[in-house]
């Protein structure tokens, strides 16, 4: 399932590959996030021309609409969006946190009230696999509890308490046809709840393991120690994924630190709010500034945007509230990630990575709003 090709010399980097029933994931890889079956703005031709090879949906969205039965008898979740390639479905845990306000944690799962029209959904450790099942996701998630970072000592262990006795019964659950688990590390900046949590974790024999709770209101000195509490406790065999993160310079920390998968909202959520990344940061294409810039985004860039379109286009565009600009910005945000992630890879192919890692140390300058708007839920 999971081949581990080689590990750096100077950290934890790793360079493999994922199996899954829908064909393989060459990692480090990141996964655009489609929660409800799209990534927004963007069509699967423009996915597959950036690069992606897996996609990321939310099990608690998709719940409620179109619905699991809608989904189930349409074929399942890649015939319904036409996507080939493997899918990871979050379990609806990450809900737990971004939707606090209309959720009650219960022993045997969670009581929703729909963000939409207040109407109930439960999701307990059978009805996120049963539902993961319908689905038919290559990768799905253990329900799990992601507290908030502000959450005090006790809540922490009580979130790592329920996520292990969930997992137990997820591993027990009947899954879809060649259809992976991993389970979710929780255990917020507590190193001994997060190295407890992973080792119980191990004993249960997942497919592979994520380290979940990151990027939920915590600096990022303390999310890079989250994952540091975690990782030496993960089985080097299986796949590791931080969920949820990150901006550019994270994604290359977090491969330092041996993770292997990730996901982020990022790239299409500041695509709309005007902002493109680049290797040295963060550009503001509505800034005055860009009013009659002929340069691209990034001169170095080879995405369809940087070859054909000038700043100050793209700037026009967001000034007259066109909606080509959010989709462009949204589409060389993606490639950009995609490209990041492929030099990644080439640099532990070619025992480089450790050169690659400080070339971002110096240059990635990114703006405060970004990490901001990292931790906001993005659930509406």
């Amino acid at each position: 399932m999971f081949e581990l090709f080689r590990t750096d010399r100077y950290s934890r980097a790793r360079l493999g590959r994922l199996g899954t029933a829908r064909g393989h994931i060459d990692t480090p890889a990141f996964m655009p996030v489609g929660t409800r079956a799209s990534v927004k703005s963007l069509d699967n031709r423009e996915l597959l021309e950036c690069g992606v090879s897996v996609l990321l949906g939310n099990t608690y969205h998709l719940a409620l609409r179109p619905g699991l039965a809608i989904v189930s008898r349409l074929g399942g979740l890649h015939r319904f969006m036409n996507w080939e390639l493997p899918i990871l479905t979050d379990s609806g845990g990450f809900q737990v946190f971004s939707l606090a306000r209309i959720r009650q944690i219960q022993p045997h799962g969670i009581a929703f009230r729909s963000h939409l029209d207040g109407s109930p959904l439960f999701l307990g450790p059978v009805e996120a696999m049963e539902y993961q099942r319908l689905l038919g996701s290559d990768i799905a998630m253990a329900l799990d509890v992601c507290p908030p970072h502000e959450a005090s000592a006790t809540e922490l262990a009580e979130a790592v308490n329920r996520t292990l006795d969930w997992a137990k019964a997820c591993r027990e659950q009947q899954r879809a046809e060649r259809q992976l688990v991993f389970g979710i590390v929780q255990g917020g900046t507590n190193a001994e709840l997060r190295e407890s949590c992973a080792r119980q974790l191990v004993e249960l024999e997942f497919d592979g393991y994520a380290v979940g709770g990151v990027s939920v209101g915590e600096s990022e000195p303390e999310m890079m120690e989250a994952i540091e509490y975690a990782e030496p406790f993960l089985p080097p065999g299986k796949p590791r994924y931080a969920m949820g993160v990150g901006t550019p310079g994270q994604l290359v920390e977090m491969v330092a630190r041996g993770i292997d998968l990730f996901d982020c909202v990022l790239p299409t959520r500041l695509a709309r709010n005007g902002t493109a990344f680049t290797p040295g940061g963060t550009v503001s294409i509505k800034a005055g500034r860009e009013k009659d810039n002929a340069s691209p985004i990034d001169s170095e860039c080879r995405c369809y945007v940087c070859r054909n379109f000038s700043r100050a286009y793209l700037r026009h565009l967001f000034n007259t509230n066109e909606m080509l600009g959010p989709r462009l910005l949204s589409l060389h945000n993606t490639w950009m990630y995609q490209k990041l992630m492929e030099r990644i890879r080439d640099s532990l192919r070619n025992d480089r990575f450790d050169e690659l890692r400080r070339a971002w140390k110096d240059n990635w300058r990114p703006s405060t709003s970004v990490s901001a708007r990292l931790t906001i839920p993005d659930d509406s």
